[in-house]
């Protein structure tokens, strides 16, 4: 089975919380990340919108575009703003071959307010929840039609965050709109990783390789403190260096024959944690459990030729 290892620039620069930021280059970003041996990165804010000189800085880099966040609001508005939002990023990764728009629901979510304490993230009725995935299905499929796939991120402080969440939103959606599994966020939702993908395996199209350190989010007061307060002590790391078992995570994908993208995205301060120095610890654990589950870990960046 092959697979292919990416990271997100969300290391480096954070949108949410600027201060934990490096002031580094997209130029820089890549050749760090790739000098650890990732072959691709997610979009950042510092990623041109133009695939004309996107894929110039690609190319120098060696990587490619392995996906990139969209910020949806289907919770509350409807999908025609959502198709004209998204357009012209569904043909800015046609362009450059990405392999999916990675769908994260904003609508309602508390995720950016560092004000809003974990314990008031929004939360839908099941009559919410059927209506919400139907309308994520329908969007999903126009985005395929188009082109260019979906990746439903179930995420921290959104209306999709624990594990009942996501199995309703999996009961009620439809295959036209495929699961990123993000072992992070799921992990410090409470869920079991193992049994998510047991559940949700047939709808994978993309995995993010995020770790928690437990003793900070099970030390969280979470009627006091925010998704942002978390990230900010330090809730997430990479693989290697935090407490879920990448091995079992990566074998139990092997086990269902996932193949695709695993990566990377681990937001902290980077003067606590350098950002290349976390690369190299992420890569160097999930080749150790890639290599152990039967996988064939592609070393190809930038397409020759």
């Amino acid at each position: 089975m092959k697979a292919k290892l990416g990271m997100s620039p969300i290391a480096w620069w954070n949108d949410d919380l600027p201060e934990l930021s490096d002031d580094v280059s997209l130029e820089e970003c890549l050749r760090q990340s790739r000098s650890a041996g990732f072959t691709g990165m997610e979009k950042g804010r510092r990623f041109p919108e133009d695939p004309e000189v996107m894929l110039p800085i690609l190319r120098a880099a060696d990587v490619t575009l392995c996906g990139g966040w969209f910020s949806g609001t289907l919770v509350d508005e409807e999908l025609a703003v959502n198709k004209d939002r998204i357009a012209p990023m569904i043909e800015l990764f046609k362009a450059v071959a990405a392999p999916c728009i990675v769908y994260g629901e904003v609508g309602r979510s508390i995720q950016g307010d560092r004000s809003k304490p974990l314990a008031t993230k929004p939360r839908l009725s099941d009559d919410e929840m059927k209506v919400y995935a139907r309308r994520v299905t329908q969007f999903g499929e126009w985005c395929a039609e188009q082109g260019m796939p979906l990746s439903y991120h179930h995420h921290m402080a959104a209306v999709v965050e624990t594990e009942p969440e996501l199995d309703a939103f999996m009961r009620h959606s439809g295959e036209g709109i495929p699961l990123l599994l993000d072992a992070g966020h799921l992990a410090f939702a409470g869920g079991d990783v193992l049994r998510a993908i047991g559940n949700h395996h047939a709808r994978i199209n993309h995995v993010h390789v995020k770790d928690i350190r437990k003793p900070v989010v099970d030390g969280l007061d979470r009627s006091r403190q925010s998704f942002l307060d978390a990230v900010a002590l330090g809730a997430f790391t990479v693989p290697g260096d935090g407490s879920l078992d990448f091995a079992a995570i990566v074998q139990r994908l092997a086990d269902h024959g996932y193949k695709g993208w695993f990566v990377v995205e681990a937001e902290q301060d980077p003067r606590k944690a350098p950002p290349q120095k976390m690369a190299e610890i992420g890569h160097a654990e999930l080749m150790r459990v890639m290599t152990a589950a039967g996988y064939t870990v592609e070393t190809e960046g930038f397409p020759k030729g």
